[in-house]
């Protein structure tokens, strides 16, 4: 049976799973009469609530007698770190794009990183039947793209199908053939993408690139086999980067994909795509190979991180009432552990061993990590996002650079450039995109975007698209603007009452409603002007014989603004932090006592 690796890539939202499970059903590895989740392949709890790929995963379909290896990736750019990876596993590429979008800042990403790998793209116009569908103006630009990254003569005549995933066709012709099934995607995939060099000959070696635990098979280790074959209880070692073993060991367990499923098979030959079971310090990047072989595969390097956040301990009068592990070694263990199967996650211990500096690529990124965390069970509290500077060739300090491109309705294009402008973004181009809509793009700095989101979605009624892409590093852009107004401040311990919060209503919106513990220090509400004010949330209306319990009216209170954990990361500032348990989410000063932030304030503006 012949064998081919390849990998599905889109920008977010354009369809990869969707024709993933279509792929499924047409190969046979799925029975017509099988149950099988929607977005298969999207298995994580997260995954299937946001409705995107945050893990790369792998899988495989026959198709007549070619086994076809597939490798699903995730379509956000914080989660790119997945993507450079996988690539480095396949022959080639199937780029989806869809046909009203076209091609958005991840697709240049990707395709970018398809192409230094010498891949030869397979490029499918994806969901030609939408209203707004424009499929050739979309080929147009992907060819424009595919120039402007440097492809070369033969990656510049890549083959093109016209498809609907959701309903399982493909075509050469739009116009001329009539949608049926997928056929012509299989066939093009057999006959378009190479197979994988097959030297069984050399000694076994492997290039180690997704890291996974098992509570019973411990650390799973999943990649291709370059070069030799892998059988069961063999004695292999493990190479880092630089050549030096770190361990040795044997293939307790040899897995094989085979549609949904990982089954154990004997044997496997250079160029299948595998998993490995049975070593205990092996991760990403490190060659698993024969005990004879003394030189590590290469690895690509992967992007910098461009953002952190410090993870400490959940010290609040709250903490340790509502999650199981709250102390900083289970919250190092965690982290660290994470940073071992995710290279683009760097994990850092401060100096004075109660917290950790956590590097990524995005909010989004830090932000699933932190609802994954929650949800095992940990108390933590998290700081403001912040940019990673560094110093350029000339001394001077640079910072993170994104690619920004909106899609808007034309009325509302005037108040995103004037807040994007405010955020020291520089508009690169605006042009119509069909619909009344416009596209613009612009090179804006990672600080500015901090928490702009929210207030992009209320500049456009939530109607217009933002997507963003790390574009690199550039002088620093001077001091940007940040939330104008302040927030309203517990001074007291205890549980807040409708009465307090009603005569609060003038101060500002609330984030609390009545009933629910607060702190001194815990952050209840924005205000109305730009400082901190202290309120009493918690104090109730003073009962006589002459003034009743039930002589007042009925208090009726405004809806609380109750945030996500990404918009309150995104609100909080800088010396503000976001607490964070398996029930609750709750917004506090980092210095709770109001003396302890007074002498703070003097510190920084004697600073």
């Amino acid at each position: 049976m012949s064998l081919r690796n390849i990998a599905i890539i889109a920008h977010v939202d354009h369809g990869k799973t969707t024709l993933v499970d279509a792929l499924f059903r047409q190969s046979g590895m799925v029975r017509d009469n099988q149950r099988v989740e929607e977005r298969a392949m999207d298995s994580g709890e997260l995954e299937r609530e946001r409705g995107i790929t945050i893990l790369a995963k792998c899988t495989s379909v026959t198709w007549r007698n070619t086994k076809i290896n597939i490798v699903d990736t995730p379509g956000h750019a914080d989660f790119g770190g997945e993507v450079e990876r996988i690539l480095s596993m396949v022959d080639g590429a199937v780029l989806l794009v869809d046909a009203a979008e076209g091609p958005l800042p991840q697709t240049k990403f990707v395709v970018s990183k398809a192409l230094d790998l010498g891949l030869r793209p397979i490029v499918i116009i994806n969901k030609v039947d939408r209203g707004d569908a424009r499929p050739q103006e979309v080929l147009d630009e992907v060819f424009d793209m595919f120039d402007a990254l440097g492809a070369d003569e033969h990656q510049l005549d890549f083959p093109v199908l016209y498809a609907v995933g959701r309903d399982g066709w493909a075509v050469k012709d739009l116009e001329k053939d009539t949608g049926v099934n997928l056929t012509p995607l299989f066939d093009l995939v057999v006959s378009h993408v190479p197979s994988p060099k097959h030297d069984t000959e050399a000694p076994f070696a492997m290039l180690a690139t997704t890291l996974e635990a098992d509570p019973y098979l411990g650390r799973i280790l999943t990649g291709r086999i370059s070069t030799g074959r892998a059988k069961v209880n063999m004695p292999i070692k493990v190479l880092d980067i630089d050549g030096k073993k770190l361990e040795d060991g044997r293939v307790t367990k040899l897995l094989a994909f085979r549609g949904l499923e990982r089954i154990p098979v004997d044997s496997a030959d250079a160029g299948d795509i595998v998993a490995i079971a049975g070593l205990a310090e092996a991760t990403v990047a490190h060659t698993i190979c024969a005990p004879e072989v003394n030189e590590p595969l290469p690895s690509r390097p992967v992007d910098p991180p461009t953002l952190a956040m410090t993870f400490s301990v959940n010290d609040s009068p709250l903490g340790g009432r509502e999650g199981k592990k709250v102390t900083s070694r289970q919250i190092g263990e965690r982290l660290f552990s994470e940073a071992e199967g995710n290279v683009a996650i760097k994990v850092s211990e401060s100096e004075g061993k109660d917290a950790f500096e956590v590097a990524g690529r995005g909010e989004l990124q830090l932000g699933v990590l932190i609802e994954i965390m929650r949800r095992e069970g940990f108390e933590l509290s998290v700081s403001r996002p912040r940019v990673l500077y560094k110093t350029g060739e000339n001394g001077k300090r640079e910072e993170p650079i994104e690619d920004v491109v909106i899609d808007v309705d034309e009325e509302y294009a005037g108040a995103v450039v004037e807040a994007m402008s405010g955020r020291k973004a520089e508009m690169q181009g605006l042009k119509p995109s069909g619909g009344g809509k416009v596209r613009i793009s612009f090179l804006a700095p990672s600080r500015g975007l901090i928490g702009y989101h929210g207030q992009f979605l209320t500049d456009t009624r939530g109607t217009g698209i933002m997507n963003r892409l790390y574009h690199g590093y550039a002088p620093h852009k001077g001091a940007i603007a940040t939330r104008r107004e302040g927030v309203l401040i517990s001074n007291s311990d205890g549980e807040s009452v409708a009465y307090a919060l009603f005569n609060l209503l003038d101060r500002g919106p609330q984030f609390i409603p009545s009933g629910v513990k607060v702190y001194r220090g815990m952050i209840i509400g924005e205000h109305t002007r730009d400082n901190d004010l202290e309120v009493n949330p918690i104090k109730g209306k003073q009962l006589t014989n002459i003034r009743a319990s039930g002589k007042d009216d009925a208090i009726k209170l405004a809806p609380p603004r109750l945030m996500s954990l990404e918009e309150a990361l995104a609100y909080i500032q800088d010396d503000e932090l976001v607490e964070v348990t398996p029930s609750s989410i709750r917004l506090r000063k980092q210095y709770l006592d109001p003396n302890d932030r007074k002498k703070m304030a003097r510190k920084a503006d004697a600073a």
